[in-house]
């Protein structure tokens, strides 16, 4: 895997939050730069999953394109990898379903959880919530920045961070260490997803230029 495509902002699609409907979304966030894109849907029939994905598969060519829990949807589109949490396929399964070569990112809360998914072979980890979010109703209580800074001391793999970040607190997360972040209320609630997107890109550029 390509670690320095896991970077900068990564796009998670959002049906119920999305202005502009999902395929307008990610033509904007490939526009702003964005290198991997995950496809997450958690109300719609599986059909209509396949051929949504399919359809955003067709459209990501030099990026990555992630599917959010679904291993057998991402198999179903080739897609380039799966995102699974506590509560889906373990890893070695989730990996002996897919192959070698596809990627698995995994969400941890802890630095016991990432020192876990890593020994079972995840390709990145995502760390959620780092502050109070709205986006995910079941989400747990915020994990804060400085689990970002002790995963990367001890788990060297990219991270991802997520959930409640904004444009005015995505510095602290970045200069904690998270290789990437997500935020998706801050930037689907926005008519200009494009222009959002590159206010956080923006920030990243700042810490490679330091």
């Amino acid at each position: 895997m390509n670690n320095n495509l896991i970077r900068g902002y990564y796009f998670i699609t959002d049906s119920n939050l999305s202005r502009n409907g999902i395929f307008e979304d990610v033509k904007s966030a490939i526009r702003a730069g964005v290198s991997i894109v995950q496809y997450r849907e958690k109300d719609k029939s599986t059909r209509a999953m396949y051929d949504e994905a399919l359809k955003l598969r067709e459209m990501i060519h030099s990026g990555i394109f992630i599917i959010n829990d679904r291993v057998d949807i991402a198999i179903a589109v080739d897609a380039d990898g799966v995102h699974i949490g506590e509560n889906d396929m373990p890893v070695s399964i989730t990996r002996r379903m897919l192959g070698a070569e596809k990627i698995i990112g995994v969400t941890v809360h802890t630095l016991q959880e990432a020192i876990k998914a890593k020994k079972e072979g995840a390709d990145y980890i995502g760390i959620s919530p780092i502050f109070q979010t709205t986006t995910k109703p079941d989400a747990k209580e915020p994990v804060g920045v400085s689990v970002i800074s002790e995963i990367k001391r001890n788990v060297f793999l990219p991270v991802v961070a997520i959930g409640g970040i904004t444009i005015e607190n995505a510095t602290e997360v970045i200069k904690a260490g998270a290789d990437a972040i997500c935020a998706i209320s801050a930037v689907l609630s926005k008519q200009d997803v494009e222009g959002e997107i590159r206010k956080f890109q923006k920030l990243f550029e700042s810490r490679r230029e330091r």
